[in-house]
């Protein structure tokens, strides 16, 4: 697979959005970086243009992102990045990036957050069972191990 994954940290530009799509939660935020560098000759911090990204988040995720999150808070996003372009209202071409959010918290490196886990429904017989385990990373649920 040639995806080309990214791990970000910055601050929640607005609130979440939430809203169903096909009947599946997608939420969408944006996610501002500001770069900042050290320079050694003067001692100083100076900081880079603001980078802003587009977060668009699925299923069980996009619900708990928009219980947790609110504008100005410091998250960290791992997902995949993808470029858009578009042209706008004044024939300028766009180019856009947005990152379709696979893990998303809090950047606890700025300050605390308390965890609460989300309890989920089992599914009827027959049903998929989608979310036995990671999708990503094949690791079972902690009630799974047990």
């Amino acid at each position: 697979m040639s995806d080309s994954t990214i791990t970000i940290r910055g601050w929640l530009g607005g609130d979440v959005t939430l809203r169903q799509a096909a009947g599946v939660p997608v939420a969408n935020f944006r996610l501002a970086c500001t770069p900042r560098k050290f320079n050694r000759r003067t001692e100083s911090w100076s900081e880079g243009l603001t980078q802003w990204y587009t977060v668009n988040v699925w299923r069980g995720l996009a619900e708990n992102c928009a219980e947790s999150l609110r504008r100005g808070d410091p998250v960290v996003v791992h997902g995949r990045l993808e470029t858009r372009t578009y042209v706008n209202g004044e024939r300028v071409e766009v180019l856009t990036f947005e990152i379709d959010a696979i893990h998303v918290g809090h950047d606890l490196s700025r300050g605390t957050s308390q965890f609460t886990r989300t309890q989920r429904t089992e599914p009827a017989p027959g049903e998929a069972t989608e979310g036995a385990g990671s999708e990503t990373t094949g690791e079972a649920r902690p009630e799974a191990a047990a």
